[in-house]
C-alpha cells in the first residue's frame, strides 16, 4: 500500500524562533542555554515524532529509522524511546517551568495512551497504520537469523520485556503525579491492575500476558508463560509496584510486590547451585526460553537478584530476604573459571543444572527449515564464547554492610534515599557550549550511529535470513555505521542542558 505516511505521522511544529548555531564568547548564558532546548525539542517534537511518539534511531534524511529492529514510519517504541523521551520532557518542564515540555510529555503518554492493550499492558511498540503490520512481521521482523525470536510471532498480547510495560506505566505515573490530572489516572491504574492480574499466585510474572502457547518452533514449546528473570520481569514488576504502594498508598500494590519478593526465595537453586537462571519452569528450576536460553543457571541474574534481596531488606526490614544470599555468593565464588589479577572472579554466562559445569552457547553453520541458525551446546568455549566478571570483595564488602543494619536501621536507610532528591552533577560550560554549537540548522544533533544493515525495502525469501549483529560475533555486514539521530542521545544532551541550568540557580 503506497501511502505519504510521513505526513500521516508527523506533526508540523513551526520554529518558535531561530537560534544562531554561534556561541558568544565566555560561558552559554542562560538565555542561549533555553534557547537551544527550544530548538532541539521543537525538531523532535515538530519533524522527529509520530503522533507524539518516538523510535531509538533516525537516518539523517529520515528515510530509514529503528526501533530494537527496522521500523515503519507509522512505528513508536514502548521499549525504551516513547516513554523515556515523554520522561525527559517532563523533566524540562520541573527544571524550567516551561509549559512546553508539558505539551510534549502529554504528547509522548497520549500516544502511549492510544496503543495501550486493553487489559492494560502493551507490546514493545505502537503502530499507527495496522493494515501493513502483518507484511512487516513476516518480510522484516522475523528475518533475523540469529536471536531475536521476540519478532518471530506476532502474540497480539502485551510484555513485560525490557520494561515494555513497566516504561509507560511509570511515566504515567509521573505525569499524574506531576500534573494531577485525571485523564492520566485512568490508564495509570489500568497499567497497574494488569500487573497485578498477571502475576501467578506464587509471585512470579510471565514474560508475556495474557498467555498464550501457540509459538511452538525449534522442539522447543513457547517460553512466554514462564516465570521471567530474563531482562528484570519480576523484579521490574516489584519496583514498579512498590513505588506505585508509595507514591498512590493503595496496599494491594505493596501485597503483590512481597509476594514478588518472595518468589525470590523459593525459585533460589539448591545448596551448592544456590542461583538462579533466566527464566523458571513450574518446577521452579531454569527451563528452555528462546533456542539460545537453555535450562542453565546464569551469573547475570544471580547478581541482579542479589542486588534485589538487598533491596527488599531495606524495603521491608524483613531478614528473610538476606538469608539466600551467602550460598548465591558462594555459588558465585565457586563457579569462577578464572580468578583475575586484581581478585575480580570470571565465569561462564552458564551453568548446567545439577552438573554446575560451565556452559558455552556457540553458532553452527546449521540452519532449521526456516533458515534461522542453529547453535549447539558446548563444554568447551571458542573466541566467541561469553564470559562474566564478578567482583565477589565489592558483593562480600556490600551485603555484610546491610546485613549488619538492623531491621529499623535498614528501613530508615530505605527512606532516607527515597527523600534524598537526585544529585545534579556539575556540567563543564565548555561541554554546554559544544552542544549548542553542535545543533544543525534543523535543530538535530546527528552522529556516527550503529544500526542494523538490513535491506527494509528487500523481502526475505523463505531461508534467507538476515544475518544479523550478535555481541559475541560482529558478522561481516550485519551492523552498519551511519550518519543519524538517536532519541537516547537527545535524552542525555538535554539532561545535560537541564543540569548546567540547577547549578546557575
Amino acid at each position: 500500500m503506497k501511502r505519504n505516511l510521513r505526513l500521516f505521522c508527523f506533526v508540523v511544529f513551526p520554529a518558535l524562533f531561530a537560534l544562531s548555531s554561534a556561541v558568544s564568547a565566555g560561558p552559554p548564558t542562560e538565555r542561549q542555554v533555553l534557547d537551544a532546548m527550544h530548538r532541539a525539542t521543537a525538531f523532535m517534537d515538530g519533524t522527529i515524532s509520530c503522533n507524539g511518539g518516538y523510535l531509538w534511531t533516525y537516518s539523517d534524511d529520515l528515510s530509514l529509522r529503528w526501533g530494537e529492529a527496522p521500523a515503519r514510519e507509522s512505528q513508536i517504541w514502548v521499549q525504551g524511546g516513547t516513554p523515556d523521551m515523554g520522561e525527559c520532557f517532563l523533566r524540562l518542564y520541573q527544571v524550567t517551568g516551561d509549559g512546553y515540555y508539558l505539551e510534549c510529555a502529554r504528547k509522548a503518554a497520549n500516544a502511549l495512551i492510544y496503543g495501550q492493550h486493553p487489559l492494560g499492558g502493551w507490546h514493545y511498540f505502537i503502530d499507527f497504520d495496522k493494515t501493513g503490520l502483518a507484511e512487516w512481521y513476516t518480510y522484516i521482523f522475523s528475518n533475523f537469523k540469529w536471536g531475536m525470536e521476540e519478532y518471530r510471532h506476532y502474540y497480539g498480547n502485551c510484555t513485560f520485556d525490557d520494561d515494555s510495560t513497566v516504561g509507560p506505566t511509570r511515566f504515567l505515573l509521573n505525569l499524574y503525579m506531576t500534573t494531577l490530572d485525571p485523564a492520566y489516572r485512568a490508564p495509570l491504574v489500568k497499567a497497574l491492575d494488569f500487573i497485578l492480574m498477571s502475576q501467578y499466585p506464587n509471585g512470579a510474572w510471565p514474560q508475556r500476558y495474557p498467555l498464550r502457547h501457540e509459538f511452538v518452533h525449534d522442539g522447543l514449546p513457547d517460553y512466554t508463560s514462564l516465570y521471567t528473570f530474563n531482562d528484570s520481569v519480576i523484579n521490574g514488576n516489584i519496583a514498579m509496584l512498590v513505588e506505585a504502594y508509595e507514591r498512590l498508598g493503595d496496599e494491594r500494590y505493596l501485597a503483590a510486590a512481597k509476594r514478588g519478593m518472595d518468589f525470590l526465595i523459593m525459585s533460589q537453586g539448591p545448596v551448592g547451585q544456590a542461583a538462579w537462571g533466566a527464566q523458571h519452569g513450574k518446577d521452579l528450576t531454569p527451563a528452555w526460553g528462546r533456542t539460545h536460553e537453555p535450562p542453565v543457571y546464569k551469573p547475570r541474574y544471580t547478581m541482579e537478584n542479589i542486588r534485589a534481596l538487598e533491596r527488599y531488606y531495606l524495603i521491608t526490614g524483613d531478614r528473610r530476604y538476606l538469608e539466600p544470599i551467602p550460598g548465591a555468593l558462594a555459588w558465585l565464588e565457586d563457579s569462577a573459571v578464572e580468578t583475575l589479577d586484581d581478585g575480580r572472579l570470571q565465569l561462564s554466562d552458564r551453568y548446567e543444572k545439577v552438573t554446575n559445569r560451565a556452559l558455552y552457547l556457540l553458532r553452527t553453520d546449521r540452519v532449521n527449515e526456516e533458515g534461522y541458525g542453529l547453535w549447539k551446546l558446548s563444554y568447551e568455549p571458542d573466541a566467541s564464547s561469553r564470559y562474566v566478571t564478578v567482583d565477589i570483595k565489592r558483593l562480600r564488602r556490600d551485603y555484610e554492610r546491610i546485613a549488619s543494619l538492623s531491621p529499623e536501621a535498614a528501613v530508615a536507610e530505605y527512606n532516607a534515599g527515597r527523600e534524598r532528591t537526585r544529585a545534579t552533577s556539575n556540567v563543564d560550560a565548555d561541554t554546554v557550549a559544544g552542544l549548542i554549537s553542535s545543533l544543525d540548522e534543523r535543530g538535530a544533533w546527528v552522529e556516527d550511529v550503529k544500526v542494523y544493515g538490513m535491506d527494509v525495502t528487500k523481502r526475505y525469501p523463505k531461508g534467507q535470513k538476515f544475518n544479523n549483529y550478535n555481541p559475541s560475533v560482529d558478522d561481516d555486514h550485519a551492523s552498519i555505521i551511519i550518519r543519524g539521530i538517536s532519541t537516547q542521545s537527545f535524552i542525555r544532551n538535554m539532561t545535560t542542558f537541564g543540569n548546567f541550568l540547577k547549578g546557575m540557580e
